[in-house]
């Protein structure tokens, strides 16, 4: 019997290890996985690669990693903003590895590692440092510049509600990066807020399939001698 619900959020983290790529999905705090992120901060594993849409909200979930200087580098489109301070002390210290993508490609890279695309080229970015050293091309009186896809070993994610076979829906603006997250990365880690019996999801309104899901841990669960 197929079934992918992690008892704890501890033992849904337990297996990332060190210096491992980690794509985490979110737009600001909109989506975030904080539970698995405060998890993966106690479970203990460093020099990770963070994926995600900017660098952190104030003092909590990714902030709060990147504070207890678990992240060796982190690739966003949003490094800076009001109360990003924990990452800026840190790139100023130069205590953290920034790789700076824009938005729009940034999401293209990670779907392309989800679709078996070996990359594509853009023309966002030419003619600027970000296309330093990367292949450029003139294609129909226009340059473009090639992006590579961003495959992970992790995908930490949250949902709405899940099953046991993984199969997952969202909410509203909380969706942004879940999905494609989901298909590059080799294993998928779903915090959600309920956990259904199968066949409760309308098919029709599954994003997400538990194809792309191998662990799914409820938002609050806590080991059994919690």
């Amino acid at each position: 019997m197929i079934n992918k619900i992690s008892g704890s959020l501890e033992a849904a983290v337990s297996g990332i290890h060190d210096g491992a790529t980690v794509l985490i999905g979110g737009f600001g705090t909109a989506g975030m996985p904080s539970a698995l992120i405060d998890a993966l901060i106690a479970q203990g594993a460093r020099e990770l690669t963070i994926v995600n849409n900017n660098a952190g909200n104030g003092d909590t979930g990714l902030a709060a990693l990147l504070k207890a200087r678990r992240v060796r580098k982190i690739i966003c489109s949003f490094p800076r903003q009001a109360d990003s301070h924990v990452f800026d002390a840190l790139y100023r210290a130069g205590e953290i590895e920034l790789e700076l993508t824009p938005q729009g490609n940034l999401a293209e890279r990670i779907r392309a590692a989800g679709a078996g695309i070996g990359g594509f080229f853009t023309p966002t970015g030419y003619g600027t440092d970000l296309a330093a050293g990367k292949e450029t091309r003139l294609i129909d009186g226009r340059n473009y510049v090639f992006e590579s896809p961003i495959h992970a070993d992790f995908a930490l994610i949250k949902a709405l509600r899940g099953d046991r076979w993984g199969n997952l829906v969202y909410r509203k603006t909380a969706r942004n990066f879940g999905p494609i997250m989901a298909m590059a990365a080799r294993c998928t880690i779903a915090q959600v807020s309920e956990v259904v019996e199968l066949g409760e999801l309308d098919p029709e309104a599954i994003v997400t399939p538990g194809i792309f899901v191998q662990h799914v841990v409820l938002q609050g669960a806590q080991p059994c001698n919690a």
